[in-house]
This record gives C-alpha cells, sequence and structure tokens, in this order.
C-alpha cells in the first residue's frame, strides 16, 4: 500500500470526523434534536474550513470528483462567449459577473472567445467564496491567458452594480435545499437530520417552515406531489438569490446553467425519491450522510422556479433551451468543423463536444435559462429551440 495514500485517506477521514462532530453540534442545539435538511446540506457544502466547496481538497475534472462542462470541452466556453458577445455589444460593453469559477476553465475560455471576437469585457468579475479555489483561479488564467489576467477580479460578494453579463454554471444545483414527504395520509412531511448513537440519519416531522409548506401546497395545487410515500426537494434560496442579483444589475443578460427541468418533469409522479445526487471520486450515488466535507451534494433544479425568482426580481425571461440546442445555437457546429482539421487536438475538441451535445450525456440533461433586463432579443443560444411555454 502506498503510504502517501494512507496518509490521505487518514487526513480525510479526520476532516470528516470534524465536519460530522460539527454537524452533531447543530443537531444537539436545534430544536427536539432535529436539524433542518437544507442546514445540514450548508454545513456539509460551505462550514468554513471544513464543507466540500471551502475545504482544499481538489473538486473538478480528472483528479476530483466529477467534471463539469468547462472541463469537458473548451467549446463550451467558447459558446458562451458567443451569447456573452451579443449582450456585451448591445449594452457597447460592460462586465462580466461569473459565480462560482470553479477551475476557472470557463473563465479562461470566454475571455478567450471574446478576445478572438474583439468583445473582451472591461472586467471579468469572479464570485467565489472559496479562497482555495481563488487561487487555483489565479493560477489557471495566470498560466492560461496570462495577457488577459489582469481583467480578473475577485469578490467575496455581489457588487453593488453590474452592467453586463452573468454567468452562473452549475451554481444553483449547489444550494441548499429543503426535503420534503407525502406522509401516509396525503400530509406533507419535512425532512430532518438528526443523529442517534452518534450516527446521522434522517426522519420525516411535520412542516415547520413555512414558506416550505406553502411551497408544497402550490405543487399539489398544480397535482404534483401528492401521493403518499412521494418524496422531493424544494430551493427556496433562489428567490433571496435572484432578488440580489435583480437588486445590483442594472442592465445585461443572465444565463443559468444547470442540470434540471421544468416542474411538471421535476415533481412528476415516478420521480418519487426526489432528485439529490453526490459525487465521490467519480462515484453518484445518493447517500448525502457519506464522506461528509468529501463529496458534492446537489439537487436538479427546478427551472419553472428558478424562471419565476427571476421575474419576481425584476428579470425577463429571455429563453430556456437544452445545452445541446444553446450551443448549436451559438454556432458549436461551426468550432467542430474548424477543429476537423486540425489533427489530433482537433479530435479530442470535437470528441469533448460531442459529450456536451449527446442526449445521452450532457445535452439534454443540461438546461439554459436566459433572464434579462433592458435588453430585448432574440438571442442566438434560444434561436434554435426556445422551450419557454414548457416552464
Amino acid at each position: 500500500m502506498d503510504p502517501h495514500q494512507t496518509e490521505s485517506d487518514a487526513d480525510a477521514a479526520s476532516h470528516s470526523a470534524r465536519l460530522t462532530d460539527l454537524i452533531r453540534a447543530e443537531i444537539a442545539a436545534a430544536a427536539d434534536g432535529l436539524l433542518p435538511f437544507d442546514r445540514f446540506m450548508e454545513l456539509a457544502l460551505y462550514a468554513p474550513g471544513l464543507g466540500y466547496y471551502v475545504a482544499g481538497a481538489t473538486k473538478f475534472g480528472a483528479g476530483g470528483d466529477f467534471v463539469t462542462a468547462p472541463e469537458v470541452s473548451p467549446l463550451f466556453g467558447r459558446c458562451v462567449a458567443v451569447q456573452a458577445a451579443q449582450a456585451l455589444e448591445r449594452l457597447n460593453g460592460g462586465e462580466v459577473l461569473e459565480f462560482g469559477a470553479g477551475s476557472g476553465a470557463l473563465a479562461v475560455a470566454v475571455l478567450t472567445g471574446l478576445e478572438q471576437l474583439g468583445a473582451l469585457p472591461q472586467r471579468y468579475l469572479i464570485l467565489e467564496p472559496s479562497p482555495d479555489l481563488q487561487e487555483r483561479q489565479r493560477a489557471l488564467l495566470a498560466a492560461r491567458v496570462p495577457h488577459l489576467a489582469g481583467r480578473c477580479h475577485w469578490l467575496d460578494r455581489l457588487p453593488e452594480r453590474v452592467r453586463g453579463v452573468v454567468l452562473a454554471n452549475e451554481v444553483l444545483d449547489a444550494m441548499p435545499v429543503h426535503r420534503f414527504r407525502i406522509g401516509a395520509a396525503g400530509e406533507p412531511l419535512e425532512v430532518f437530520v438528526t443523529a442517534a448513537d452518534g450516527v446521522l440519519s434522517e426522519v420525516a416531522a411535520p412542516v415547520r417552515s413555512p414558506r416550505l409548506a406553502a411551497a408544497i401546497t402550490e405543487l399539489q395545487a398544480a397535482g404534483l406531489a401528492q401521493a403518499p410515500g412521494y418524496a422531493s426537494e424544494v430551493n427556496l434560496r433562489l428567490n433571496p438569490w435572484c432578488a440580489a442579483l435583480g437588486e445590483c444589475l442594472t442592465a445585461g443578460l443572465v444565463l443559468l446553467i444547470d442540470y434540471g427541468y421544468p416542474a411538471s418533469a421535476y415533481y412528476q409522479p415516478d420521480r418519487s425519491m426526489g432528485t439529490l445526487m453526490c459525487h465521490w471520486r467519480h462515484q453518484a450515488h445518493g447517500d448525502p450522510y457519506r464522506h461528509l466535507g468529501l463529496q458534492d451534494i446537489g439537487a436538479h433544479v427546478d427551472f419553472s422556479a428558478a424562471a419565476r425568482a427571476g421575474q419576481a426580481a425584476g428579470l425577463t425571461l429571455a429563453g430556456f433551451a437544452t445545452q445541446a440546442h444553446f450551443l448549436i445555437g451559438c454556432g458549436i457546429d461551426r468550432f467542430m468543423a474548424d477543429a476537423a482539421g486540425a489533427g489530433t487536438a482537433g479530435m479530442d475538441l470535437i470528441a469533448g463536444a460531442k459529450q456536451l451535445l449527446l442526449p445521452a450525456a450532457m445535452g439534454e440533461r443540461f438546461k439554459v435559462l436566459g433572464l434579462s433586463r433592458g435588453l430585448a432579443g432574440p438571442w442566438c443560444g434560444f434561436s434554435v429551440r426556445d422551450l419557454q411555454d414548457r416552464l
């Protein structure tokens, strides 16, 4: 056995144990020892120094736990740059704000694409709460686009004003969610996390969150989430997140890119166990109580709720498309044709692009929701097929 691997595993176990102790302490302090699931998820992902997204382990790419579209192919970012350039042109210039820039690969590709289009933003802002990820992003940008790295500025909170393009790729799925179940008599129940003999587990109890109760009532009024035993999630943080974004965006285009469904598909009867998914060392599973602090925990995005939240924040619905349709609208087929004559590197680009487009890979599972303020369409990314009527 590799002694370095043994030491690494021991460090990981110690890290996970410290986070587990923190969560147990919160459970002990909670009413009746019941911790709302969204608070558990918040601690598991974002507890200072211990949560998955703020600790130092590699998360993205082949050496991490999962691969996002910007790591699959730089053509993803090139296509996003085409849509961003269209918005920046209509604004006569502006900024780009990226939420949670991950490895920095999307920033590199978008800046490169905008440079080639003659549409570089005045500043490329990155809202990144993790100091570790900030350093990794700085290093990648300095290595890949050193002449553009000076345009990048890191933030730990939303700026007061933004005028330009806002990007959120795989951000909404990492927001803590409330979980619920429908009881045997049809009554809504909230999922809580508790600890018995030191082991974390979940229990369903009467709903304590008024906002969750209202959300379940709304779903059931639409004929969804009604059968006894049905379980799913609700993201109650979407509205305040969109409201904060709406307050700071003076004019521009927002692109929300993530895996998810419209509400009618999200809460369909045969999706009776919800959409929560965990990733650890490229293995997907459904147990959020394993590998605490070492694994990603995410829930699919209810794009109908995201669209409503954006509109409630004063933004206009600009479009809704599958990732494949969005990328085709932004010209990925032309980029692939150009790559065909570039030898082995070109073949690699084409192979990655196919993963972005294929329905069985990322093409249909991922969607793009566009919101705007002070800008009118049409938008190239939603020109092939706009699915607004499904929201």
